[in-house]
């Protein structure tokens, strides 16, 4: 155990250690140490807690997290750390509940997987058709080739795969007719199974394809609140669309959705293309045989797009436009476009966009390019140093889930983040996401709205919001827009929509800062 270094910003810091405890060859699975990270933290007298394996990618992240010791240094890529940071009797008592925590899983975990879902490669029925893997990440490809020499299709939650492994696990699952999906695949429904985070959706006609977990998120719940359902939604892992990989995933699931009947229309979901792989999907999708919308956020029709997908194939470069494009295609009626009420913007300049979605950061960056994407790791008791320049974080990134779960499942850095935004005199106004559905937080918009509203209502700049979830979710979609207005935020229908609004209010951050005085009381809407 050794000292913590004091924060610097001129309080004095309290008598607390960093911890590393290291476990021998004791592998768990991912999402249960989040929920046991996620846990420890908010015992009394632990400010900081992370399980992870001791891989060099995850020891990087606890030093720059200040959480890595000694200890934690000589462990090898196959055992587990404990890392906390809090007083010496906190650490002792939160040491004794860490077997407890990984030997009991969560029961919305539990509930989430269809029985008929292997829990672990090794208890797989041969005659089960998927096989989920979130192992480290050197040692998923081996157990993701395992799965598909078995006859089974691969979700490859892990990440920090190599790109060759990835490459090989795609090869090999083409060659048997299969889907790796993944590596780093956040979310899927499978006949009906929702995958990693996934939201409650009707079942329908609609197929989806996505490098992009909140993108996929997002459309499917515009969808669902237009009375659509979906069929399949099919993650590919962030890199399969990028030229080394080639799209090998979203090619072999275009071909499936394509030869099922009960597939009307595929929807695909990325960040733009590699050029040439852009037109390689186009092409596929043109002859799929049915309608085929493809979101490339921020662009709107790839180059080289063979004239004669057209008839087919509609692009466009938004989330909310796919989920619009989708309902027209099928002989549905999109809701109007959605108009924002007038609002004060605060008394800075610049836009703070504090995302968990990392689709969500990306979509919002297509309309500030020269925004900054970093504010500095986020150290407890350290100020959070906000540039002065419009900001969108992803704070799902690495850099900030070191020593802390995923933001949809502990909202602890980005309440922080939100706390120092909404205290700078800088800000004109902040956009928040708030991600619902299986492997989310209990209760994701509790923290942020205590912010909001411990922040008050005069002299706070706007805060714009907007939920990506279902009333079937098990957070309830409605309690939690109710929860978000009550605190005083402003709601946007989809992230497309929040975005833009946000934009027009921060202006382009090169104005003079406006004078308080002739200012209404921020975040009020003008009647």
């Amino acid at each position: 155990m050794e000292p913590t270094p004091p924060a610097t910003d001129g309080h004095p810091a309290p008598e607390t250690h960093t911890s590393n405890s290291v476990r021998c060859d004791a592998y768990a699975d991912s999402v249960a140490l989040m929920r046991a990270a996620q846990y420890l933290t908010g015992l009394p007298g632990i400010t900081a807690a992370s399980l992870v394996m001791a891989t060099e990618p995850n020891l990087r992240l606890l030093a720059d997290a200040r959480l890595l010791t000694d200890e934690g240094r000589a462990a090898r890529p196959a055992d587990l750390i404990v890392a906390l940071r809090g007083t010496a009797d906190a650490i002792d008592h939160a040491l004794g509940e860490v077997s407890a925590l990984l030997e009991q899983p969560a029961a919305s975990e539990s509930a989430q997987l269809d029985a008929s879902v292997p829990r672990a490669l090794g208890e797989a029925d041969p005659a089960t058709a998927l096989a989920l893997i979130s192992t480290p990440g050197p040692y998923a490809a081996a157990e993701a080739l395992k799965a598909l020499r078995r006859g089974m299709h691969a979700f490859v939650f892990s990440d920090n795969v190599p790109l060759d492994q990835e490459i090989r696990i795609k090869e090999e699952a083409h060659r048997r007719g299969l889907l790796a999906m993944g590596p780093d695949c956040g979310t899927g429904v499978l006949d009906g199974v929702p995958l990693g985070f996934a939201n409650v959706l009707r079942p329908g006609r609609i197929g989806l394809i996505g490098a992009s977990g909140t993108g996929l998120q997002q459309v499917s719940c515009l969808l669902d609140a237009a009375g659509e359902g979906v069929r399949q939604m099919i993650g590919t892992g962030g890199r399969d669309l990028g030229a080394e990989v080639g799209a090998r995933t979203t090619l072999d699931a275009l071909d499936l959705l394509a030869a099922d009947p009960g597939c009307a229309l595929i929807v695909l979901v990325a960040k733009p293309p590699a050029p040439d792989v852009a037109e390689r999907v186009i092409a596929r999708a043109g002859h799929a045989g049915k309608p085929v919308v493809a979101a490339f956020l921020g662009t709107e029709r790839p180059t080289g797009d063979p004239a004669g997908a057209a008839r087919s194939v509609t692009v466009v470069g938004t989330l909310r436009d796919a989920a619009r494009e989708v309902v027209r295609t099928l002989g549905g009626v999109p809701a109007p476009p959605w108009t924002p009420p007038t609002v004060t913007p605060g008394s800075g300049r610049y836009l703070r966009a504090l995302y968990a979605g990392g689709t969500f950061a990306y979509e919002a960056r297509q309309l500030l390019p020269d925004a900054a994407t970093e504010a500095g790791p986020y150290v407890p008791g350290r100020a959070i140093d906000l540039p002065e320049r419009h900001l969108v974080l992803d704070l799902g990134d690495d850099a900030y889930t070191a020593g802390r779960p995923h933001p949809m499942i502990d909202p602890t850095v980005r309440a922080a983040h939100l706390r120092a935004a909404l205290s700078d005199p800088d800000t004109a106004v902040v956009v928040l996401d708030v991600v619902l559905g299986h492997g989310a937080g209990a209760d994701p918009a509790g923290a942020l709205a205590a912010e909001i509203e411990r922040a008050g209502e005069r002299g706070r700049p706007p805060v714009i919001a907007f939920v990506v979830g279902t009333d079937g979710d098990p957070q309830d979609a409605d309690a939690v827009r109710a929860h978000l207005e009550k605190a005083g935020a402003l709601l946007a229908p989809t992230s497309t929509d929040a975005a833009e609004w946000a934009v027009s209010l921060a202006g382009s951050g090169d104005e003079p800062r406006r004078d308080e005085g002739e200012l209404m009381p921020t975040g009020r809407v003008r009647r």
